[in-house]
This record gives structure tokens, sequence and C-alpha cells, in this order.
């Protein structure tokens, strides 16, 4: 049966990974004010200049049923890889497409991984559904692995500013708050059900990454074995910096920094920073 990876928008990108370019991804809808942007490999740079100009909530929509009914495999197997069905609706939109398609397809062969992360934590998961279709895995060993895997996935944020978490409810207003009122730099991350917590609240920003190298060491202890994901937003050398920072002290088996596409930039915003091991 032929095997293709699905993954909604939230994925980011690198124009040097070859695979990572070649996964369908299904579009969200970005809306700033009345403008509807769909986010196909949009420019980030001018989605974050509109965001400084509108001083009105700007709004994401998931992908619909359809739009996932139409990218899966006809008598073969889709793996799609959401953002944590905690932040958005893609998640349930994507099961939802898989009935259907299943009473039409019954052949056909359809898992929905809630990634339980975002960004660069969607393109780790990608990744490792390519290795176990290359190492010639069945449909089966291939989810029990991959829920394995998302379970011990771990999520760390830091952001420049909270608003739009906040202003979309994906984060409550009184943490938000208290973090511009501080003038503190929040660190988040992703709990076990995939929600977004605030982890530490640290004063600057030197101080906040060195903190969440910390984090990392706190996480786990197999990092031989794990590799990490990094996504940015228009923030590529304290990417960089923040990579060198890391290996310095953990030895991880690979490294992916990649550039926010639009769902990852609407909402961490400029200078946002996620990493995934």
């Amino acid at each position: 049966m032929n095997s293709k990876i699905i993954v909604d928008s939230c994925l980011d990108y690198d124009d040097n990974i070859a695979w990572l370019n070649e996964i369908e991804r299904i579009p969200f809808k970005l809306i700033v004010d009345e403008e509807e942007i769909i986010d196909d490999n949009i420019d980030t740079d001018m989605l974050l200049d509109k965001m400084k100009q509108k001083k009105t909530v700007v709004k994401s929509a998931c992908p619909s049923p359809n739009d996932f009914y139409n990218s899966f495999e006809d008598n073969g197997e889709s793996y799609v890889v959401t953002i944590s069905s905690k932040l958005s609706g893609s998640h349930n939109s994507a099961e939802l497409a898989k009935k259907m398609f299943l009473e039409k397809s019954p052949n056909s062969k359809i898992h929905i991984f809630d990634s339980k992360s975002a960004a660069s934590g969607q393109a780790l998961i990608a990744l490792q559904i390519k290795t176990l279709i290359e190492e010639k895995l069945n449909f089966e060993q291939i989810i029990e692995n991959i829920e394995k895997y998302i379970e011990k996935l771990n999520t760390l944020f830091i952001l420049n500013t909270l608003d739009n978490l906040a202003k979309n409810g994906r984060i409550s207003m009184v943490k938000a708050k208290l973090a511009s009122i501080l003038h503190i730099v929040p660190i988040l991350c992703g709990n076990e059900v995939g929600e977004i917590d605030l982890k530490d609240q640290i004063r600057g920003n030197k101080k906040a990454f060195m903190k969440l190298v910390e984090f990392i060491g706190e996480s786990c202890n197999d990092y031989k074995d794990r590799v990490l994901g990094i996504t940015h937003v228009n923030a590529l050398e304290k990417a960089k910096k923040l990579k060198d920072d890391i290996l310095s002290k953990y030895n991880f088996k690979d490294v992916l920094i990649l550039e926010a596409g639009g769902l990852s930039t609407l909402y961490a915003d400029d200078g946002g920073i996620i990493v995934t091991f």
C-alpha cells in the first residue's frame, strides 16, 4: 500500500529539508480584521506587519473536514499529524474526515495523531513516521510506536508577548497580564494533555534562555536517541545561539531549526521560539 504523511499548516518550514517540504500540508485560515489569509507558505514578514498594524484580535480557522478528506490516500495508508487538540479543532476535523472517507473507501487505512504539541513538535513526529515507514513497519506497528513517541515528546516556548495567545483563548488573560505587568519573559510548556501552561517567569531574555536550557536537562536523559526541534519567528540568530547552548550540554542525535509558518507566527509572535524534543 502507498503511504502518505499529512500535517496541518502548524508544521513549519526549512527549504533545505527535502522530505519536510514533500509532506502534504492542510492549511489553516488566518483572519486579520476582515482579511482572510490562507496559511500556505505565506510571507510571514507581511503577516507580522499586518499583526502590528491591527489592534483587533487576530484569529485562525482550522481546516474543514473536507480539506482533510481530499488529502487521504485511496486504498493506501494515511498518517495525519495535527496541532494539539487542546489548541485547535483541526484534530476533530481530521477525525470526522476519516470517518467519512472510510465509509467510501473501507480498504484505506487512516490514523489521526494528536501531537499534543505544535510547530517543530509536529515535524519531529512526521520525521519519526517517515523513518518507521522506511523501516517497513506495518500500519499498526507505526501507530503504536508513534503514540508512545508523542507521550515522551516535550514542548517548551519562549515568547516575547502572550497577547495573541490570550486574546484567542489559548492561555488565560490573567497569565498574560501578569507577564506584561512584571516585565518578565514567560517560559511556557505543553502539559501531558497538550494544553499550554506557564512554567516559569524570568526577568531578562538571557536568563530566560539559560533557564530553558536547564529545563531541558530536567525533562529527560536520553538525548542521544532524540532529535531536537527549534521553531523561530523571525529570530534565526537567536535559534542558532540556543542550539549551540543546548548542544554544549546535551548530546542530541540531530537538530532541526525551522522557520515558523503562518499559524505559528500568529500565536508565537515576533521573536518567539518553540523547542521540542
